[in-house]
């Protein structure tokens, strides 16, 4: 039995993995993991080649992770603010009929997110070649995009190399921090005797 407040264990280990006179196989197996893969990169292909040369995928902003935790990290976001479309001079309808994904419900909170995705929609705008029907697609340029529009940049992981100095090896670190909280302690303690000297 189950030692304190815990679930009562009720396992039932009676899959059916062969197909049997007691019933239908219970066990789903995946042996068409590859089959779908294919299909699916087909399927892709088919898609992109039918709205050619417009991009597969649409233009998405870039966002901060949410949390305290994750904050610091950027990512591509659901789309773009009517906020952001308005400095452009883009309706959010329009632009969604140009390759650009628009989010109705996320806001600017910063100014500093409002200007990286504004310079994104202008670097988009710059490249932006929109043909009616029974235009012939332009040459040269007219590259089909598979993956993400603008994809984000990643940074380079710089080493930075430097060398050990005397001060350096001198230096207590665990004896300064220490000191430091020790410091923080009494601080109060110390303040009140130098007012209570004034007063006298």
């Amino acid at each position: 039995m189950v030692k304190h407040n815990n679930q009562i264990p009720n396992i039932h280990c009676k899959k059916k993995y062969l197909q049997s006179s007691r019933g239908p196989l219970k066990v789903k197996l995946a042996l068409n993991q590859a089959t779908r893969k294919k299909a699916r990169r087909l399927r892709r292909a088919a898609k992109a080649a039918a709205i050619a040369p417009a991009p597969l995928h649409k233009l998405k902003p870039v966002v901060h992770c949410p949390t305290q935790k994750y904050s610091s990290k950027v990512r591509l976001g659901r789309g773009f603010t009517v906020e952001e479309l308005k400095e452009v001079g883009w309706h959010p309808s329009y632009a969604r009929t140009i390759g650009i994904a628009v989010d109705m419900r996320r806001k600017n909170h910063s100014e500093e997110s409002l200007e990286a995705n504004v310079a994104r929609l202008k670097a988009y705008k710059e490249k932006l070649v929109i043909l009616k029907k029974g235009d012939e697609t332009p040459k040269g340029d007219g590259v089909l995009v598979t993956k993400d529009v603008q994809p984000l940049q990643a940074k380079p992981k710089e080493i930075i190399m430097q060398e050990v100095t005397k001060e350096m090896k001198e230096f207590k670190a665990y004896t300064a921090l220490r000191v430091a909280r020790q410091e923080t302690k009494v601080q109060g303690y110390r303040i009140a005797v130098v007012n209570r000297k004034k007063k006298e």
